[in-house]
């Protein structure tokens, strides 16, 4: 057992002897090769998926909306587009247009108009028309003719310049002399009436930094007639606008109106002239909101030599959706006293004398109202009472009645009713109605106001029946004005004039038309002794 022990011993020393190292020995690092990592070479995926078949089914969609009660504290306006006006003197839509035709009673008519320009900036216009009519009565024969053209510049710097210049001569026969077994001559009965006319106006387009607007305007004219004591008649009025905005509210407005006429009348070398003029300054303060528009302002007037000072208020109360309005007002304003303007209102009156060219001062209070129902129906109404001051009134010669002269009333009170409606679906149909009432009260001088009709009516239609034809029908009715003849007055007969047309379209550039005037044949007058 004790022999077994000691080689024991003797073999595990010899172990340990063995497994001890050398410090003596330099520590060294020997590199044997170089490493280089490389990335295995990635397999790609290849993507070849075929797009999809478009989907033509219409898909059902349901919808859930839950309500919802919503209170507001303000009202809504609702916006309706109001109906367009048609024009119903320009049937025929084309820049350049010649209308000619012949009738039993116009013989004959015709009217031109030619437009040129670049329709952007440059616009002129000339034009042309005239007919001769005749009746069955002796000497029941006019002929009208006007020509004329109108210019439109606007520049580069917001400005717009228009301008016109014209001719008229208007030819009548003073056919309503009593009795009828007078004998005259074609040249003692004719009436010949000329216009030489000229208007220019400039206006901004656009308001200054400083809210500026102006339109300044001049407009002269020449009249004269044929007969051998000749008269003739210079015109001119200047008128100097001007309107001030102060934001969006306030403004101001001031105009100054210059209206000077001069009067000539040459009998046998011995000539006399007579001036009639007046001025106007208008200065008035503006107040506008959505609900109101309100006008104040005073007008002094220099007439003759005479001061007047004139009212200017005005006053439109609209609704939130401003389809209704409410007016009231209080204005003064004047009726020009000339021999140009007189003509026009009574063709068949005397030729004037110097002292018979006075100005009709006219003081107005009124209040009415107007607006639309739905799309196409438009309405409005207004009754005031007028005060004329030197009205001029129209009454027979005292010999045979064929001419007028003028008489003036110093005052007149008129109460007047005047009523519009009107039913329009664009161009393609329009139907509108108007009627004049009129009372006559606290003459001075006169018993009656001459002349003045009491009554008034007209209508007029305007219908696109098919894409090519139009037709068109008016009316005029009236109650019969008093008249007078040596110191004798009467009612003159009431009146009934129905016309219709029709238009239709060949080519594209010509079209046939056809007018039927007073289709009922009603003999009436509208002045005394003058049957149509």
């Amino acid at each position: 057992m004790a022999k077994r022990i000691s080689a024991g011993t003797v073999i595990l020393l010899c172990g340990v002897g063995a497994f001890a190292q050398d410090t003596s020995k330099k520590k060294t690092i020997d590199i044997t090769s170089t490493f280089k990592p490389v990335l295995r070479e990635a397999a790609k995926i290849n993507f070849n998926a075929a797009p999809p078949v478009a989907d033509t089914t219409r898909p059902k969609l349901s919808y859930n909306i839950p309500s919802h009660n919503l209170f507001f504290t303000y009202q809504p306006a609702e916006l309706k587009p109001v109906a367009l006006q048609a024009d119903s003197m320009t049937a025929w839509q084309y820049s350049n247009y010649i209308k000619v035709g012949i009738g039993n009673v116009h013989q004959p008519f015709l009217k031109a108009g030619f437009s040129f320009g670049d329709s952007k900036n440059t616009f002129f216009n000339v034009f042309a028309d005239h007919y001769t009519s005749k009746g069955d009565l002796p000497f029941q024969k006019n002929s009208l003719t006007r020509v004329g053209a109108t210019a439109t510049y606007k520049t580069l710097n917001n400005h717009e310049w228009n301008g016109g210049i014209g001719f008229s001569s208007d030819e009548y026969f003073l056919y309503g002399f009593k009795p009828e077994t007078l004998q005259y001559s074609k040249q003692q009965l004719k009436q010949r009436f000329q216009t030489i006319e000229g208007k220019l106006h400039f206006r901004n387009i656009i308001p200054t930094e400083f809210g500026l607007s102006y339109n300044p305007s001049v407009r002269v004219s020449v009249f004269s007639d044929n007969h051998t004591a000749k008269a003739s008649e210079a015109n001119t009025v200047v008128n100097l606008p001007l309107e001030k905005t102060f934001g969006e509210t306030v403004g101001f407005k001031l105009g100054l109106t210059a209206d000077l006429t001069n009067y000539r009348l040459d009998r046998s070398g011995k000539k006399s002239s007579v001036s009639n003029n007046y001025y106007l300054i208008s200065p008035a303060v503006l107040f506008k909101t959505p609900n109101l528009y309100f006008q104040a302002g005073l007008t002094p007037s220099w007439e003759m030599k005479n001061y007047h000072m004139l009212p200017n208020f005005m006053a439109d109360v609209n609704t939130n959706d401003q389809r209704f309005t409410l007016q009231f007002g209080w204005i003064g304003y004047y009726n020009k006293g000339s021999y140009q303007r007189f003509a026009s209102i009574n063709p068949w009156l005397a030729q004037p004398t110097d002292s018979l060219l006075k100005n009709t001062r006219v003081t107005e209070v009124y209040g009415g109202f107007k607006g639309s129902l739905g799309n196409h129906f438009s309405y409005s109404a207004k009754a005031g009472i007028q005060q004329h001051r030197n009205i001029p009134l129209f009454v027979n010669d005292p010999d045979d009645g064929k001419t007028f002269e003028i008489i003036y009333e110093p005052q007149l009170n008129q109460f007047q009713v005047h009523g519009e409606v009107e039913y329009a679906r664009g161009e393609q149909f329009s139907a509108k109605a108007a009627l004049n009432w009129n009372q006559f009260s606290k003459l001075e001088q006169e018993k009656k106001a001459w002349g003045i009709l009491p009554i008034e009516f007209t209508a007029g239609l305007r219908w696109q029946v098919l894409k090519d034809l139009w037709i068109r029908s008016d009316l005029w009715a009236w109650d019969g004005a008093q008249y007078k003849k040596n110191n004798t007055n009467y009612k003159g007969g009431a009146a009934f004039d129905l016309n219709a047309g029709a238009e239709f379209r060949i080519t594209k550039n010509f079209n046939l038309w056809l007018q039927m005037n007073n289709i009922f044949n009603n003999k009436y007058e509208r002045w005394n002794q003058y049957q149509v």
